[in-house]
């Protein structure tokens, strides 16, 4: 199919507003490169570790489908950074995407022993762990593959608390890669949950290269049909923080006493309010934090 690359000029500070507003309308990939002015090319030497600095001038490129109303884009950019923002539009060749990205696709590394390893690798060439769990993951346009720093900080999390022999809920499970991930850690009994079909499919397809037949995937409305009484000793969400807040209630009725509550795909921004909402029964801090991004945890009361 053909695609369309918007490309917004930005600040450091509003990348990750800007990135997070993109993936939630839609964009099949978002990726940041430095803003090259008269030539000059600004460069980032090795980063302190746990940190991902951005250029003073940022490009931020999102790429989304042929048919898309950029208007209606552009007017929500404007409502974010309160000025227009400066974009350009341009369409791309029809290729395959996916393809082209996996070759800069490597081996990622998550904790001590959790590895992410694409198809086009070979598991004995990354590592000598003899502990290793390997999840073997393809990026694909629209579901994580652990680049974004949000399911890395969740992964980081899943392996130094690894849930062994417990019931975890996944819910916004996109390519199913933290449930993937609990289930290789021990866990269990799984159970993913999301609003797009196409990404209950990426679970199941993803699940079975990785030799796992029981993680169990629902709809939403499925879930709360069929799973109504439910209760889990570890909760995943890795959504935006509209959703966290609105899914509160439907949180609240999965847990127990005890359950551990992980929750991201928010900004540090918005951290106060995620945990208000969640105060009555889950006292959450920042266990983590990557540039404007952060991970909760708590445990309910």
């Amino acid at each position: 199919m053909p695609w369309q690359q918007l490309i917004i000029q930005a600040i450091p500070d509003k990348v990750d507003a800007i990135s997070s507003l993109l993936s939630s309308l839609d964009a099949a990939a978002v990726t940041l490169s430095d803003n090259i002015v008269d030539g000059k090319e600004q460069p980032i030497f090795e980063p302190e570790r746990g940190t991902t600095p951005l250029w003073d001038a940022t490009l931020v490129t999102a790429l989304f489908a042929d048919n898309t109303d950029f208007d209606a884009i552009i007017t929500q950019l404007t409502g974010l950074l309160g000025t227009a923002p400066i974009y350009t539009i341009t369409p791309l060749e029809d290729q395959d995407w996916t393809r082209a990205w996996m070759d800069d696709f490597k081996p990622m590394q998550f904790g001590e022993h959790l590895w992410i390893i694409p198809s086009h690798h070979h598991d004995e060439q990354q590592h000598t762990d003899p502990d290793a769990v390997n999840i073997h993951l393809d990026p694909g346009l629209a579901f994580g593959t652990g680049t974004h720093p949000t399911t890395a900080m969740c992964l980081s999390w899943l392996d130094s608390h690894p849930p062994q022999n417990v019931t975890v809920l996944d819910y916004g499970c996109g390519s199913g890669i933290l449930a993937i991930a609990a289930a290789k850690l021990g866990a269990k009994t799984v159970y993913a949950v999301d609003n797009d079909p196409q990404a209950i499919d990426a679970t199941q397809a993803n699940a079975r290269q990785n030799h796992i037949n029981d993680i169990n995937t629902f709809l939403p409305a499925d879930f709360a049909g069929e799973q109504a009484d439910l209760q889990v000793d570890v909760l995943l969400a890795n959504i935006l923080a509209e959703p966290l807040l609105q899914l509160a209630p439907v949180f609240n009725s999965h847990c127990m006493p005890g359950s551990h509550v992980v929750l991201a795909g928010l900004l540090a921004s918005q951290a106060a309010e995620i945990q208000q909402a969640y105060a009555q029964w889950c006292k959450l801090e920042i266990v983590a934090q990557t540039n404007d991004w952060v991970c909760l945890h708590g445990q309910c009361l």
